[in-house]
Parts: structure tokens; sequence; C-alpha cells
């Protein structure tokens, strides 16, 4: 089964240690970067999601199989 698309906009959550976060997809990642100083391991064939945390303000980058679609 394909792993679920999210566009920029799109409404998502994660699970995180303290429960459920909830952001914004920015963009799709799909070469080798950093977010936050943290390197993210994207590419073409496994991408990731370059997010922002609506609590924090700060951008996080997730894995497709870890984001949920939810309503704004």
């Amino acid at each position: 089964m394909a792993e679920k698309e999210f566009r920029a906009g799109d409404h998502v959550s994660w699970a995180s240690h303290s429960g459920r976060a909830y952001g914004v997809v920015k963009e799709k990642l799909t070469e080798r970067t950093h977010v936050r100083g943290h390197p993210v391991n994207a590419s073409a064939e496994q991408p990731q999601y370059r997010i922002t945390n609506d609590d924090s303000g700060r951008d996080v980058a997730h894995r497709p199989e870890v984001l949920r679609d939810e309503p704004q």
C-alpha cells in the first residue's frame, strides 16, 4: 500500500512524547537536509515532510507513515 501524500497547508498530527502533536505541512522533502540542526535523510523514494508545530511554532520533519490527516 502506498504511503499517504500530503500537501502544503494540510493539517496533520503525530505521536509525541506528550501525546498527540499537531501542525501544518510546509513542504515535502525529497533530498537530504537539516531541520533545526538535525539531519533529515529524505529522498525521492523515502520523502519526509517539514511541518510547523501548532503549539511551539517550530519546524519538525516526519515520515508520512507517522502522520495523520486532521480536520482544521
